[in-house]
Order: structure tokens, then C-alpha cells, then sequence
């Protein structure tokens, strides 16, 4: 069959086109359900330790919520890929287990901020604070917009409302929250406001991560 006839004709081009596609899938997806760093939850750090991916906390996990409300990750990535010029700058490449409970996950490539993948443990809680409040007031050149109003609004009137039921749902992907988790959800924000947990969630972000290979 020449290629003239088959772009001459568009039903078997379409035809064509989709079974290049759907080949291509395959080879590049289907190798993914037989490899160790995909299908398990666990990584090895630099002296060959077993580091357990674990799932985010109630409040963390009421953070990721704002962070995604907010279109964060509009600006911000969470993927390192594995260039030197990016490994270099963020820590080591990012890998599929370690966003295992992710749903869904925050992998991308738009970059008009820094990635967070291993933005936890950077800064003090206090700079996230100010950052949040204020960017341009510890990094002058930013054009983030502040977002003040998180400090105001309490976690357990929006994003942690139904996080009890949240954690319940995550369970049936294969989250393994137990009941003590979903029943102690809402004790653990409590009083804490969507600044709070945010924070508590950039904290988070690969600190488990930071020697694995």
C-alpha cells in the first residue's frame, strides 16, 4: 500500500492514524504495569534502604486541595525531568511511585514559577507564610499574586468540610487511609486555616524523596 493512496484517502488515513497511535500506546504504557518503580509504593535511598511512599495526611492532603483550587499548578510543576540543568537546580529527577496516591497528579512541564517537587523542607514555614502573603516581599523580581486571603478563611468551612469523606473516596482507588485516618480527619485540621494546611502541604513535598534512587 503506498503512502500516496493512503493520504489520498481519508477514512484509511484516519484508520492509519489511529492504529499508529494506539501501537505507540502500547509500547509506551504497557511496560509501565510490569516495572517495580510503577507498581510498587516503595524506593530505595543512596545505601539501598527501603524508603515507603506514604499517603498525605488529612491536613496535607486538604492543602493539595487549595493548592489545586488555586491553580497552582498553573505556574508551578511538580516534575524534575531528568536533564542536568533541572536535576541540578531541584534535586534529583522525578520517578512514578513517589506520586503513587496522587489523584490526580500534579506532573506537568509549565513553568511560569520554580517546580515544587522538592520544595518541602526549603524554607521555613514563616517564608511560605510571607511568600503567600506578599510574594514580592522575599522574591522581588516574582509575578505571582498574593494570596492573603488563605490566612482568613478556616480549612474546616471549605477544603476540609468533607475531608473525612474525601479520604473515604481515595480508599476505593487504593489509597490506603484506615478508619482511624478517615474517623480523626477533621480533629487534625480542626481550627487550622487554608494558609495552615497549604503550607503544611508544600512542606511535605519531597522530603521522604530527597536521597532515593
Amino acid at each position: 500500500m503506498s503512502q500516496e493512496k493512503i493520504e489520498k484517502n481519508v477514512g484509511l488515513l484516519i484508520v492509519c492514524t489511529l492504529l499508529a497511535v494506539l501501537w505507540g500506546g502500547l509500547v509506551e504504557i504497557l511496560p509501565l504495569f510490569f516495572q517495580e518503580s510503577t507498581t510498587t509504593a516503595t524506593l530505595k535511598d543512596e545505601a539501598g534502604n527501603q524508603l515507603d511512599v506514604k499517603p498525605y495526611d488529612a491536613v496535607a492532603l486538604a492543602g493539595r486541595e487549595v493548592f489545586i483550587r488555586e491553580g497552582c499548578y498553573n505556574c508551578h510543576s511538580q516534575m524534575i525531568r531528568p536533564f542536568r540543568a533541572e536535576t541540578e537546580r531541584y534535586g534529583h529527577y522525578s520517578v512514578a511511585a513517589e506520586s503513587r496516591y496522587d489523584h490526580p497528579f500534579q506532573w506537568g512541564s509549565k513553568r511560569t514559577g520554580p517546580d515544587l517537587a522538592r520544595v518541602g523542607g526549603r524554607y521555613s514555614t514563616e517564608w511560605h507564610r510571607t511568600h503567600l502573603r506578599n510574594p514580592r516581599d522575599v522574591v522581588v523580581e516574582s509575578n505571582m499574586p498574593a494570596y492573603s486571603w488563605l490566612k482568613d478563611a478556616r480549612a474546616k468551612d471549605t477544603v476540609g468540610r468533607n475531608i473525612d469523606a474525601k479520604l473515604a473516596a481515595l480508599t476505593l482507588v487504593g489509597v490506603p487511609y484506615t478508619k482511624e485516618d478517615i474517623d480523626g480527619a477533621k480533629a487534625a485540621i480542626g481550627d487550622l486555616t487554608e494558609e495552615d494546611v497549604l503550607i503544611e502541604y508544600l512542606q511535605g513535598l519531597g522530603t521522604l524523596l530527597s536521597n532515593f534512587r
